[in-house]
């Protein structure tokens, strides 16, 4: 605790001379009675009002020791803090090629890898995690960031047809690892999802695996899909029609990117097959990260200042019921 007046709290000295006067008063209050004997009035009872006479001086004491604390402004602490936490730098690199419309997930691929990915999210309260999408091509929609409430924000934003269409799993990998090589903690990872196989871009996928393995970084790989077809929404003259597609998933391009970054591929063929791989993700080794945090200061006088006032009404209260001096 620190004071914002503190050269008031020196008129606490002033309760000395006070409580000196208090003592020689009533020293000199004691009056005198010249009798043969006291033998009479020794078996007297003591009553509490003889406990309780000094009491309303006390009070007073307290009232004035509480109003002076109260003036000297005690407030909590104003400091910055640097702690120490445990966090991973995190890109997810998300396929929105119309293929991710298809609805053997529920509702679709593109919103089940989304929820999924927003939960993990927000379950990595220390993380810097940052979003690129790719299809034709690839762009960066949060850089890594760990302010989690706006990566939310624009993760929930992304829909299919937002860029060219087809699928350049080379360069979402590539602006994935552009994004996090830089990144302050020493455990480095990229989770990328796609449903299809590498048909567009300038990047192959394996030559962007090479570059991101030269940085230390993993690349968690998962194919999105069923086994066999899934039923694809077209465009028809009678509106929007689901037709079933083979579901075709460049498994060992996926398996190579991840081999070669020591990370790990994944297959989901379901919604829940996709959280327990996310689950199993949040596993990854966590490394320590400095953190700065504000202690923000605050007014403390209203405790002191209600006290006194308390104080003050038992002093009243006394000196005008049990205490009253009787003329």
């Amino acid at each position: 605790m620190i004071f914002a007046n503190p050269l008031y709290l020196w008129l606490l000295l002033l309760l000395l001379p006070a409580i000196v006067w208090y003592i020689m008063k009533q020293k000199k209050a004691q009056a005198s009675l010249q009798v043969s004997s006291t033998f009479a009035f020794d078996k007297l009872p003591t009553t509490y009002k003889a406990y309780l006479r000094h009491l309303r001086f006390i009070l007073r004491l307290g009232v004035v020791a509480c109003v002076i604390v109260a003036l000297a402004r005690p407030q909590s602490t104003d400091k910055w803090e640097n702690q120490t936490t445990e966090g991973v730098d995190i890109v997810v690199a998300l396929d929105i090629s119309t293929s991710m419309l298809a609805r053997d997930f529920k509702p679709n691929r593109i919103d089940a890898a989304k929820d999924v990915a927003a939960q993990f999210i927000t379950g990595r309260t220390h993380d810097n995690i940052g979003l690129v999408i790719f299809a034709g091509e690839s762009f960066t929609m949060c850089p890594m960031t760990t302010d989690h409430a706006v990566l939310l924000n624009l993760l929930k934003d992304v829909q299919c047809g937002m860029i060219a269409d087809m699928t350049a799993i080379g360069d979402g990998l590539a602006t994935a690892v552009n994004r996090i090589k830089d990144g302050p903690a020493k455990s480095k990872t990229i989770i990328l999802l796609t449903d299809g196989t590498n048909n567009a871009g300038d990047i192959a996928p394996v030559t962007a695996a090479q570059i991101a393995k030269s940085f230390g970084i993993r690349v968690y790989t998962i194919g999105v899909g069923t086994q066999g077809t899934a039923p694809y929404p077209v465009q028809t003259p009678y509106g929007i029609e689901y037709q079933n597609i083979p579901v075709e998933i460049d498994e060992v391009t996926l398996k190579q990117i991840a081999s070669t970054t020591g990370g790990e591929y994944f297959r989901a063929t379901n919604k829940g097959v996709l959280k327990n791989i996310f689950s199993e993700i949040d596993k990854l080794e966590k490394t320590k990260l400095t953190v700065t945090e504000f202690s923000r200061r605050e007014e403390n006088f209203m405790p002191w200042a209600m006290m006194a006032l308390i104080l003050l009404i038992c002093e009243i209260v006394l000196r005008n019921t049990l205490l009253r001096n009787i003329p």
